[in-house]
């Protein structure tokens, strides 16, 4: 089969029906993993034509996602495309992302947000620049952004690594495994439309930031 969209959500009441119906568009199916929303989230969801998966407690955006890519290895699908649910990222980039992924052949293809680093304020800035640097002195993979939630997962990626994070850094975990099992990551720039995503997006400054910087040294 060929490839399918998989937004993350929690208590996305107030945006996901809008990021849902601007992702079909693109025509791939969707599947949307609540992750245990306590604001009708998955309420909203009812008539549109997606997938539904639902955690009946909040266990984290890994969790979610990797509900996600069960689900789309169980369906016989190739490859996987991950947006955030907060509209953050353009799902009419979804092309662009696929093509370039397609035409380099990746196993992770991470839509860049570097241009938009200055405009993210504290640990977000200061983070993901140090994050970037970290992950291609280690490994020497070509990237520019560690962390964007929008990326290109290849079903090659999905079913021969072994992923265990619930929270934020499983999309660490997931480049450290792929760099230790010769597999290819790259990154293309494409603009978030909310540069600095603190007023929709729940992450943990200091929390998150600690745990996937001890994820990154779990392993290096």
């Amino acid at each position: 089969m060929g490839i399918c969209l998989v937004i993350p959500a929690y208590n996305s009441a107030a945006t996901i029906v809008a990021v849902v119906e601007e992702t079909l568009a693109s025509g791939f199916p969707l599947l949307v993993v609540d992750d245990g929303s306590t604001d009708g989230t998955v309420e909203r969801l009812a008539g549109l034509p997606v997938e539904v998966r639902r955690h009946p407690l909040n266990r984290g955006k890994g969790a979610a996602l990797r509900t996600g890519f069960s689900w789309a290895l169980e369906n016989g699908y190739s490859a996987v495309i991950t947006l955030d649910s907060d509209g953050q990222h353009d799902p009419t980039a979804i092309s662009r992302l696929l093509t370039a992924a397609r035409e380099g052949d990746f196993d992770i293809l991470i839509a860049s947000r570097a241009s938009q680093f200055g405009e993210m304020a504290g640990l977000r800035n200061s983070w993901n620049r140090f994050g970037v640097w970290c992950v291609k002195k280690k490994t020497g993979f070509e990237i520019t952004d560690s962390q964007s939630g929008f990326r290109y997962y290849s079903a090659r990626i999905l079913k021969n690594i072994e992923l265990t994070a619930d929270g934020y850094e499983l999309e660490m975990e997931v480049l450290m495994k792929a760099w230790r099992a010769g597999l290819t990551i790259g990154s293309l720039p494409i603009a978030a439309r909310i540069a600095d995503g603190r007023s929709t997006s729940h992450f943990r400054p200091v929390r998150d930031t600690w745990n996937i910087c001890m994820t990154f040294l779990k392993y290096r």
